[in-house]
């Protein structure tokens, strides 16, 4: 069995001290920027990784950054992780993803074992943890970052928007094209508590104007076989369903753009105009909903640069007092129609 490289071996092969060799790989200012190259390369050629551990025993912390997000299942997550990446690029830090599925126990153990790595931050995905989850969090010592989501009270700081705005804001925007008789399909919604804020938020509007939905599948009581579809599945299955329930809507709200893909899929299917005879509205802003025959209404999401944004509040807090740092970013969703404000003419 062949042992590994140590940093003695990377000094040798660079032709420094081992002193050097080490600030050379942490970056230190102080080492000239041709040994720093000298050694990068010695370290690559010989094979040389390090041992964080070992590294963390002294200075308490690793280089790694983890990253907690509920899913991976639609691109929204992955957009954000690479904006995760793309921020750290350059610097020393290295990002370690975990995925939750919206579990709340699989959450807490992912951080649990994520803090036994000794990070130098976190990022965490949701504001609604439970009180053994948020506790997990308070005593971590390092800095995190709450992502997605701004309704509610942030251990640390905090990167995203509100949901219930989100949802009240794209129903006041469909309202005033002349829609009146509202669905909604969502489903999980259990777990999903920021699709569930979005609901709200939509409701709220409704009520605002002496309305309500006139019909609504939010998944509380769909069977196996269709739970276990995937989004746009879902989304096609159950549009038809609330389709034959109340056949006279004139627009159906989605909780993300998968589900409401799906219907879309059933519409052009079964011949139904989008959006002249149903108006489709999801959330998310997601590329598969384009250039395809009618246009779903939708709430755009700054994905990438929340993960950016979260990633450099990390950066920013390491380098300087965590008390002078600012605490929230709001990204505000951009609310999209489609092709509602020039085809849509019904009346008040």
């Amino acid at each position: 069995m062949k042992s590994r490289k140590t940093l003695a071996d990377v000094a040798a092969a660079a032709g420094v001290s081992k002193m050097t060799a080490s600030r050379a790989l942490r970056g230190d200012k102080d080492v000239s920027q041709a040994n720093i190259e000298r050694v990068k390369q010695a370290a690559r050629e010989i094979g040389y990784y390090g041992n964080q551990f070992a590294s963390s025993l002294s200075s308490k912390h690793t280089d790694l950054i983890g990253v907690v997000v509920p899913s991976l299942s639609n691109i929204v997550f992955p957009q954000v992780m690479s904006g995760v990446t793309n921020a750290l690029k350059g610097t020393l830090l290295q990002p370690v993803f975990g995925v939750t599925d919206y579990d709340p126990e699989t959450e807490y153990e992912t951080l649990r074992n994520m803090l036994s790595w000794r990070p130098a931050g976190l990022i965490v995905t949701g504001i609604d943890q439970p009180p053994e989850t948020r506790q997990l969090l308070k005593d971590a010592g390092v800095p995190i970052v709450q992502i997605m989501d701004i309704d509610g009270h942030p251990v640390d700081a905090c990167v995203g928007f509100s949901h219930s705005e989100a949802g009240h804001d794209i129903a006041v925007a469909l309202f005033e094209t002349g829609l009146r008789r509202f669905g909604y399909v969502g489903r999980n919604l259990d777990k999903d508590l920021r699709a569930a804020k979005r609901k709200q938020g939509f409701q709220s509007a409704l009520r605002e104007h002496g309305l309500a939905f006139a019909g609504i599948i939010d998944g509380s009581d769909l069977p196996v076989d269709v739970t276990a579809l995937s989004a746009v599945d879902c989304g096609r299955r159950l549009t038809a369903d609330l389709l034959k329930r109340q056949p006279d809507l004139d627009c159906i709200y989605f909780s993300n753009d998968d589900l409401a893909f799906g219907g879309l899929c059933h519409c052009i299917a079964e011949g139904i105009d989008v959006p002249g005879d149903v108006a489709l509205a999801g959330f998310n802003g997601l590329g598969l909903i384009e250039g395809f025959p009618g246009k779903i209404a939708t709430s755009r999401t700054a994905r990438k640069q929340i993960g950016e944004q979260a990633a450099r509040t990390i950066l920013e807090t390491l380098e300087h007092s965590a008390a002078e740092m600012e605490k929230l970013h709001i990204m505000k969703p951009e609310i999209s129609l489609g092709e509602l404000a020039v085809t849509n003419d019904k009346p008040d």
